[in-house]
């Protein structure tokens, strides 16, 4: 086991509730997951529940050098991990992803193109899940892309609610297998 996997799965095994998972996601799922963000227009990119920047670096590989990725993870072990990465663009908020409107006004931003997200919604009390989503929904800009990694199908409908229109796409190359939700407006 690599020295990244067995920090995640440490870490992870520490802060279940918060995690939800004890493996990094796969290559397969980063790769996938950033599939859908539209790297050649975005200014700004959301990355909600970072935790040790696997997907972070993928989606920082990917954007242009004028582009800004904001990041948020509540978990200082991981916040530490995510801030070795040496990136300009990159900037990391270590609080709940519940603050994210407060933290992008604070930082002159009203819109993100487009956000990629691990928060584990499934495990979260469903009254803060939704107070999130809705917070994501009023930054992303029309025509934007919420990108959720998920381990089941369990809360599609809550997407579908908030959201209008979702997709599902199954990553098998992962453990246990990923189920993303490609939430768009309807």
């Amino acid at each position: 086991m690599s020295k990244g996997r067995l920090f995640f799965f440490r870490e992870s095994l520490k802060n279940m509730k918060t995690s939800a998972t004890v493996t990094r996601s796969s290559r397969f799922v980063c790769k996938k997951m950033i599939e859908y963000v539209d790297f050649e227009n975005a200014d700004v990119i959301l990355e909600l529940g970072a935790g040790d920047g696997v997907i972070t670096r993928h989606i920082l590989n990917s954007m242009k050098p004028n582009t800004k990725l904001i990041v948020f993870e509540i978990l200082e072990q991981f916040c530490e991990k995510i801030r070795q990465i040496e990136d300009d663009r990159l900037i990391i908020i270590q609080d709940s992803a519940e603050n994210l409107e407060e933290h992008l006004n604070r930082l002159g931003y009203q819109q993100v193109h487009d956000v990629v997200c691990a928060i584990p919604f499934v495990t979260l009390p469903k009254e803060l899940s939704k107070n999130i989503l809705l917070q994501v929904k009023k930054v992303l800009r029309p025509g934007g892309v919420h990108v959720q990694l998920h381990y089941s199908t369990l809360v599609k409908k809550m997407y579908e609610e908030i959201f209008g229109i979702v997709d599902i796409k199954i990553v098998p190359l992962n453990i246990p297998p990923a189920f993303l939700h490609i939430c768009r407006d309807a």
